[in-house]
């Protein structure tokens, strides 16, 4: 499979730092980009156009060095926008901070969709803020394949108006200091430094992947799935709360989740599922004692006491099973495995478990009527 591979460099008034970005790539001997995009202010924005493309320094730097050029335009340079939809000027307030903070965010998240692509995160040019959220934007959304770099050039060229990447011939600037001493770009040196970071992706929920999602919404939703798991049952309301997400299940299986949690708060031994023809008669009376507590004394013509008048069937232990989990996984994504039933041995001895311990299980007052 051909992955397409993209550049995203953050930039601020140095729009030379994506020249640099791909010397440095070409020079290690690395795979240059197919699509190059820029993350920067309505300043950077005409910075980067006219010098990149309308004075050619883009296209200088692959006809320099004989290479094919990417597919780059003054459509690729994206402007971070304030709250209210105006281009971000600068970030002078905690109101601009937040709205690149989520704008970056929602640019990494988007080039990160598509399995077929690898990203590769630039964080040398720009404010440093907005080089922290690019990093930690990609460590929230960042997969396998995507990396995070910083580009180092050495100190007489560094941030020099005129210095653009290392030519393959003699061709001299001047100094960006007092002395304004010559330089000659053959003998620069520019490098990249490859950034580690932690991926957290498998730990967002679906919601957060494919929609759109502010900085903090997925800060908070990441440190959700991280966390320590806790549960939270409220039987009158009909709904358990794990990893602060309110989750409603029927009161049928409400009653089996609380009925194997209640088993296992009083240390009784782990219940197997029954066998086929074998309904179990103890698990029966135990299950309706929670499911009366949740529904009330409905009679004999509630399906689910007619169900279990004979004891807990096989069927009816795997109905209940399969449906919890499904609405666990579905709800919560990877943070479901501390909520999930799961089977803690091997068959024919297979037995199941909520894999939580005491603490970290907390009851709201019962509906006593």
């Amino acid at each position: 499979m051909n992955i397409k591979s993209i550049l995203l460099n953050v930039t601020g008034l140095t729009p030379q730092v994506v020249t640099e970005t791909l010397y440095a790539l070409h020079s290690q001997g690395q795979t240059l980009p197919e699509q190059i995009h820029i993350l920067t202010t309505s300043e950077g924005f005409q910075r980067a156009r006219l010098t990149l493309i309308n004075d050619g320094w883009l296209a200088r730097f692959y006809h320099d060095y004989q290479l094919p050029a990417p597919n780059f335009s003054e459509r690729h340079i994206h402007i971070l926008q304030q709250a209210n939809g105006e281009p971000l000027a600068d970030i002078r307030s905690q109101a601009d901070n937040q709205a690149m903070a989520d704008s970056i965010t929602e640019w990494i998240r988007t080039l990160t969709t598509d399995p077929d692509t690898s990203l590769h995160v630039s964080i040398a040019g720009g404010r440093k803020t907005m080089g922290f959220y690019a990093g930690y934007a990609l460590s929230l959304y960042g997969r396998p394949q995507d990396r995070l770099s910083h580009v180092l050039v050495s100190a007489d060229y560094e941030s020099d108006p005129q210095f653009y990447y290392p030519t393959p011939y003699s061709q001299v600037i001047y100094g960006n200091d007092p002395t304004r001493k010559p330089l000659d770009t053959q003998i620069a040196e520019v490098m990249l430094a490859d950034i580690a970071f932690v991926r957290l992706r498998h730990g967002l929920d679906e919601v957060l992947l494919q929609g759109k999602s502010s900085f903090s919404q997925s800060v908070i939703k990441a440190q959700q799935a991280l966390g320590p798991a806790h549960l939270n049952i409220d039987l009158k309301q009909r709904f358990i709360k794990a990893q602060d997400t309110v989750i409603k299940l029927t009161p049928a299986d409400l009653a089996f989740y609380s009925w194997l949690l209640k088993r296992q708060l009083a240390n009784q031994p782990l219940p197997a599922c029954p066998s086929d023809g074998a309904p179990e008669y103890d698990f029966a009376g135990q299950y309706l004692q929670e499911y009366r507590l949740i529904n009330g004394e409905m009679g004999g013509v509630d399906r689910t006491i007619q169900a279990l008048q004979h004891g807990m069937s096989k069927s009816f232990f795997e109905q209940r099973k399969s449906r919890i989990n499904k609405t666990l996984q579905q709800t919560l994504s990877q943070a479901a495995s501390a909520y999930l039933i799961s089977a803690v041995s091997k068959r024919p001895q297979t037995r199941y478990q909520i894999l939580l311990d005491a603490d970290q299980i907390q009851y709201q007052e019962e509906n006593k009527g």
